[in-house]
């Protein structure tokens, strides 16, 4: 797939009801440059993604399987996937049962045409300044956990608000949502039984805000999901003695290498029962509105698109504590490339096979 993320400065742990999280760096500074996207979702939705894709003699039957998820309710005349170009947001929160939080680390919207087999994918920073008619400004990530608290209020899901603002905000109208959680990543690693790595350094993090307790030790490790988390998530140490701190460049590696080693189990001996306990665990810790018909016509359409047809397209910006103020530039060439997609004037650069 194509990348070319960014992402932005770590922030603390905020509870539902706050809506909000804070973002300076522990001596108080700026940070020197902007970080890249969170990258457990991304991780998460691509095992999903290769799950479905691992080959041509297993796609029946992942097809049977992903078809076992999503809502039970008919697909809308005329919105087929395997005729309509679609739109879908996704969202990746921080939510897992230690903590009860819902900030929305990861934002991505995906515009998906059948027709042209492509796809594109615009990401935003999750501490982005949202200014729009009808809501109160603020950052990105608040307004999801923001609309969890007023969902017996309002009588609307926090999803179908995000679906709008997001619709508004990028120009396109949005059909779908899916939300998946941390606790999807470590029951996928689970789900394979666990993980070969090499700990590229020790690695000590302790939280007692959210039970974090990340104690690694450098070399080869088998890791379980919880593990494979604290591998992929370490940033920086607390501990006496401290260990050595983590940039992006080296958690995207940790977060290949992990994936690279799931891959490995999924094609090893009983790798079709795993694709299957994959995809439950992902199925188990996801909200999302896409029919299960739907779901079939997904993978029906999509299950063969090349990746390189797949256009990853950030929105980066300029960070002024305690927001992303976006790249106007690159917000209109994004909703420019959702909108192009939708139109199918983006052509397949390779023949599926």
């Amino acid at each position: 797939m194509n990348s070319n993320s960014n992402g932005l400065p770590p922030r603390r742990q905020a509870s539902i009801s706050s809506g909000t999280s804070g973002n300076r760096n522990s001596k108080g500074k700026q940070p020197k440059k902007k970080k890249r996207m969170k990258g457990f979702v991304k991780f998460v939705l691509s095992i999903l993604v290769i799950s479905i894709l691992v080959g041509g003699g297993y796609v029946y039957w992942v097809y049977n399987q992903v078809a076992n998820t999503g809502i039970d309710k008919p697909v809308p005349p005329g919105m087929s996937a395997t005729t309509k170009p679609l739109t879908m947001l996704l969202l990746g929160t921080d939510n897992r049962p230690e903590t009860g939080t819902f900030l929305s680390d990861v934002v991505m919207v995906a515009a998906l045409n059948p027709n042209t087999k492509t796809a594109t994918v615009v990401s935003l920073p999750r501490d982005t300044r949202i200014q729009l008619d009808g809501y109160k400004s603020n950052k990105l990530n608040a307004y999801y956990p923001r609309f969890k608290t007023q969902e017996k209020t309002s009588g609307k899901k926090a999803e179908d608000q995000m679906k709008e603002m997001m619709g508004q905000y990028l120009g396109v109208d949005i059909n779908y949502t899916t939300v998946i959680n941390f606790q999807a990543f470590r029951d996928a690693v689970n789900a394979v039984g666990g993980v070969d790595v090499t700990v590229d350094k020790n690695m000590c993090y302790r939280d007692t805000a959210d039970n974090t307790d990340i104690n690694l030790k450098a070399g080869p490790q088998h890791l379980d999901g919880k593990e494979a988390l604290d591998f992929v998530r370490y940033r920086k140490s607390n501990c006496k003695p401290k260990t050595a701190e983590s940039n992006d460049f080296d958690r995207n590696k940790r977060q290949n290498q992990v994936m690279n080693a799931m891959l490995d189990q999924m094609k090893s001996l009983g790798g079709i029962t795993k694709i299957g306990k994959v995809i439950g665990a992902v199925d188990k810790n996801m909200t999302t509105d896409v029919e299960s018909e739907q779901m079939k016509n997904f993978i029906a359409t999509y299950w063969n698109i090349s990746t390189a047809d797949v256009h990853f397209t950030p929105v980066t910006g300029e960070w002024r504590s305690p927001y992303v103020y976006i790249n106007e530039t690159e917000l209109a060439n994004a909703k420019q490339a959702l909108q192009d997609t939708l139109a199918g004037n983006v052509k397949a650069t390779t023949t599926a096979q």
